[in-house]
C-alpha cells in the first residue's frame, strides 16, 4: 500500500492536539506575558503622550488610572512582570548552568514564588480598601 499524506491541519487543530507538559506550559505562558508586557509599553507610551496637553490633561488623566479597575490591571500587570521575570531567570539557568537537570524544580520555584508575590502584592495594593469596606460595615 502505498503512503498517502495526511491533508494539512491548521494552527489551531495542530496546538490543541500538542501533548502539553509543564515546560511547554511555561514556554507558552512566557510568550503570553511578553505579548502582554509589550502591549502595555505601547499603552503606557499613549498615556504618557498626554504631557504634551499640558497639566491638566496630564492630571485628569492619571486621575482615571487611581480607579479600583486601574488598581486590579496594575496588579495583573505585575503579576506578568512577575512571572515573565522569573520564568527567565529560570530560561538562562537551565540553558547556562545545567539546569536541564532540575528544571522541573525551578519551574515549581518559579510558579510558587510567582503565587506568593502576586498574592503579597495583592494584600499591600488592596488592603486599606478592603479594610475601609469593611470598616463601613460596622
Amino acid at each position: 500500500m502505498a503512503y498517502q499524506a495526511k491533508p494539512p491541519e491548521g494552527w489551531l487543530r495542530t496546538n490543541l492536539k500538542y501533548t502539553k507538559d509543564r515546560g511547554s506550559v511555561a514556554w507558552v505562558l512566557h510568550r503570553i506575558t511578553g505579548l502582554g508586557l509589550t502591549a502595555y509599553i505601547y499603552v503606557h507610551i499613549y498615556a504618557l503622550t498626554s504631557l504634551t496637553q499640558g497639566p491638566q490633561a496630564f492630571d485628569n488623566e492619571m486621575k482615571l488610572f487611581q480607579t479600583p479597575v486601574f488598581h486590579v490591571l496594575e496588579w495583573l500587570l505585575f503579576s506578568l512582570v512577575v512571572y515573565h521575570s522569573l520564568n527567565g531567570v529560570r530560561i538562562v539557568i537551565v540553558d547556562w548552568a545545567n539546569g536541564a537537570a532540575y528544571h522541573k524544580k525551578l519551574l515549581a520555584v518559579v510558579y510558587g514564588l510567582g503565587v506568593v508575590l502576586f498574592i503579597g502584592m495583592g494584600i499591600l495594593m488592596f488592603r486599606e480598601p478592603i479594610a475601609n469596606m469593611f470598616a463601613s460595615l460596622r
